[in-house]
Formats: C-alpha cells, structure tokens, sequence
C-alpha cells in the first residue's frame, strides 16, 4: 500500500527557503552598496519587520485553522516562530554592534531612556523562552506547563508593536501607516481569541468552586 504524501512535509522545505529570503536580500543589497541613504536605518528596519511579519504570521495559525485551512497549518508554527526570533535577534544586533558600536554604557542607557527600545528588548528577551522550549522534547517535560510558558506570545505580540509604533515620526504619514497596519492586525489576532479566553476563564472559575 502506497504511503500518503504529507503536503506540510513536503512544503516545509520551500517555507524554509521563503523565510531566509529577506536576509538574502538584504545581503545582497550590502554588498552591492544598495541600502539606500542611511544603510543601518534600512537593515534595523527590514530585520525588525520581518521578525513581526513573522511573529504575526505565527499568531494567525490557529485562526486560520478554525477557518478552514485544516489541521496541518499549525505545523508551521515552530518553523515560523523560531525565524520570527532569528530576526527579531538580527535586528537586535545590527542596533547594539552596528548603530551602537557595542558601547554597552550607551545600550543600557538607551534601553532606559527610550520607551520604544524597552519595549523592543523586553519583547526580544520574552521571545527566548518560547524558541528554546519549541521542541517536542520540551512540549513532552513541560506537559501542561509549556502551553501556559508559550501564552507569553501576547505579551510580547504587544510590545513589539508598540516598539514599531512609537519609534516612528508621527509627523511623517507615510513612515506610521506600516506599525498602524500591524497593530490593526494584531488587534483582530487577539480579537479572534477572545472567546477561547472566556470558556478558558470560565472552566477555570467553575473548577475552582
């Protein structure tokens, strides 16, 4: 008997490939001087974007399961979490060794004095947990634990928005539509999982009484 082609298997390796893309690109376009005017602005930019693309595509497996997309979707998950993290960590990087110059002085400074580099660092920093406990080994130690510890992606949803959103010049339109754009996303992300937080709150009040 004939083994039936698993198509998320099959495709994996093409989300793969379509994920390291963008840092494709953009290594092609450093080494051909192609940034633009201000290179570090243009990587800090696309590397943080990506990363929340990413992250906000992770979010919309569930929902898009329950739509009808099937079961399997949720198979990219790790996949998409994990490069979520690999460029939320190349952002990182390129604005401590590269904008900073790695003048840690100066990088915690900035992590207190700017409301929108805390929310991003705080956000980075939420997402190692989550990266480090994706495996099945650790779904397997965890048990219960590990879809508790993997709720953290709320939060740091949030933050990472905020962390668009208020680094940008609000004076400028055109440079607030693209956080407002993510933000509205996340909103209804959130939004669609309201009601699962309710019955969830509510077993939980009723166990207890």
């Amino acid at each position: 008997m004939a083994r039936r082609l698993d198509p998320i298997a099959l495709s994996k390796p093409f989300v793969f490939v379509a994920c390291l893309l963008p840092l494709a690109w953009l290594v092609w376009l450093t080494i051909h001087g192609d940034l633009g005017p201000d290179p570090v602005a243009r990587l800090e930019h696309e590397t943080g974007a990506w990363a929340l693309r990413l992250l906000l595509a992770t979010l919309a497996l569930t929902p898009l399961r329950r739509l009808g997309a099937g079961a399997g979707v949720i198979r990219y998950r790790r996949m998409l979490g994990l490069f979520a993290f690999f460029y939320a960590s190349v952002h990182l990087a390129v604005y401590l060794i590269v904008d900073l110059g790695g003048f840690w002085s100066q990088i915690l400074q900035e992590i207190a004095r700017k409301p929108f580099v805390t929310a991003g660092f705080v956000a980075w920093l939420l997402m190692i947990p989550l990266a480090a406990t994706s495996t099945r080994a650790m779904m397997r130690r965890l048990g219960g634990r590990w879809q508790k510890l993997h709720r953290l992606i709320y939060p740091l949803a949030i933050l990472a928005v905020l962390h668009f959103v208020w680094q940008v010049k609000y004076g400028e339109t055109i440079a607030v539509r693209e956080p407002l754009i993510y933000a509205g996303i996340l909103a209804v992300l959130l939004a669609l999982r309201v009601p699962d937080w309710l019955r969830r709150a509510r077993r939980s009040g009723a166990q207890q009484q």
